[in-house]
């Protein structure tokens, strides 16, 4: 067994979700046992564990300094997700710099290891939270606003978590001492299966967003109600996700998706009085998940009003497009040789820092492509090669 893969075996107990897969939401208890985790083996390799203002955790090798080299990625996970979406990067960055510590090498600038928090937004709804709050594309108050489905304020969760909610928001101490930042990452799909090759370059990140539909109708008795009197709005939010579906199909590469639908108040015998829909829409532009959604807008007031409902749509997050820097990138390809370079519908922190600095990713193979679902995996030897690559990135970038 490999050290990335004996590491990795190391987390599987953390955050097992009996349903299946792994549920680590953003400052719950499993993801704040991974970052305890974090701490203790970077300390063991003799770095630096820092804490940042938004609940990054960062471990340095050398002073905290401009011009760094930074990799690492995340810990939490989306409900019942794989058990490599985030952890590989992280493990394997403080496999790669261990290895390049007990190789003698001497950087001649700084290297850190990151840890940047809820990256999924699988609790607080905002994908890429840490790392949009350290860039600016978050503000402290709204963030500070949400809730959890729980109810519970994520300024409490950073409060639990040893984090002053006073305290976050943009950070341009900490960027400015980043010069790259390369992320690596198990791939979420199979293009790298289909090339037969084991690690890839990203070229960039589809745009992507994030809305809350909300189709409201009347809430009634479940045995009184006849048919047609009801105005339900779980039979019209039914009818939005096929024009959801209808929209995404019409519109060429496009990925529109509904992934959680909560009827309220939720009893078996009631007719909800409103239904909550999420949604995620994917596609190569901006303008592209514009089109989409006003088709979604269109066609779901429409689905909605068949039901006596009303239909209304709000934005939750957005990120454009994203072209990873190509300096970096033409660097990464002279370095690692005739990889593949690909883009991806998956939204990453590095494509949120890519606004602010020269960021590169590195994918490696996923032989069935799954993602975000306990199928995700990847073979040693392709671990171990994502492993080498970082390795020598690093030891590249830090000479």
């Amino acid at each position: 067994m490999s050290v990335v893969t004996d590491l990795l075996a190391r987390l599987d107990g953390i955050g097992r979700d009996p349903r299946g897969g792994w549920s680590r939401p953003g400052f719950g208890e499993a993801d704040l046992g991974l970052r305890a985790w974090f701490a203790e083996q970077a300390t063991a390799l003799g770095l630096d564990v820092v804490p940042g203002r938004n609940g990054d955790l960062w471990a340095w090798w050398g002073a905290p300094g401009p011009d760094a080299v930074v990799t690492g990625s995340h810990l939490d996970s989306v409900p019942g997700g794989g058990r490599l979406d985030g952890p590989l990067g992280v493990v394997s960055a403080l496999v790669a710099v261990g290895r390049l510590r007990a190789a003698g090498f001497r950087p001649a600038r700084p290297i850190a290891v990151v840890v940047l928090p809820e990256e999924e937004g699988s609790r607080f709804g905002v994908a890429c939270l840490g790392s949009r709050l350290m860039t600016g594309a978050l503000r402290p108050d709204d963030a500070r606003a949400l809730r959890d489905a729980d109810g519970t304020a994520l300024a409490d969760a950073l409060r639990a978590a040893g984090v002053d909610p006073q305290g976050i928001g943009r950070d341009d101490a900490a960027l400015a001492r980043i010069g790259r930042f390369v992320e690596l990452h198990v791939e979420q799909g199979r293009a790298l299966a289909d090339l037969d090759a084991p690690v890839g370059i990203a070229t960039g990140i589809l745009a992507h967003g994030r809305w809350q539909i909300t189709v409201t109708g009347r809430g009634d008795h479940a045995g009184t109600t006849r048919m047609p009197d009801r105005a339900d709005p779980v039979v019209a939010a039914a009818r939005v996700v096929l024009a959801v579906e209808a929209a995404a199909l019409a519109a060429d590469g496009a990925r529109a998706t509904v992934g959680r639908i909560d009827a309220v108040p939720g009893g078996t015998n009631v007719i909800a009085s409103r239904v909550e829909v999420s949604l995620d829409v994917r596609a190569a532009s901006a303008s592209a998940v514009r089109s989409v959604l006003a088709r979604i807008e269109e066609d779901g007031a429409l689905a909605a009003a068949l039901s006596g409902c009303a239909f209304g749509i709000e934005q939750r997050s957005w990120s454009d497009e994203v072209v990873f820097d190509p300096a970096l990138r033409a660097a990464l390809v002279d370095l690692l040789g005739d990889v593949p370079q690909l883009p991806t519908g998956a939204g990453h922190d590095a494509g949120v820092l890519a606004a602010r600095v020269p960021t590169a990713m590195l994918f490696v193979r996923n032989p069935t492509g799954v993602s975000h679902a306990p199928g995700e995996d990847a073979a040693q030897a392709d671990l171990d090669a994502g492993v080498d690559a970082l390795e020598a990135v690093v030891r590249h970038l830090a000479a």
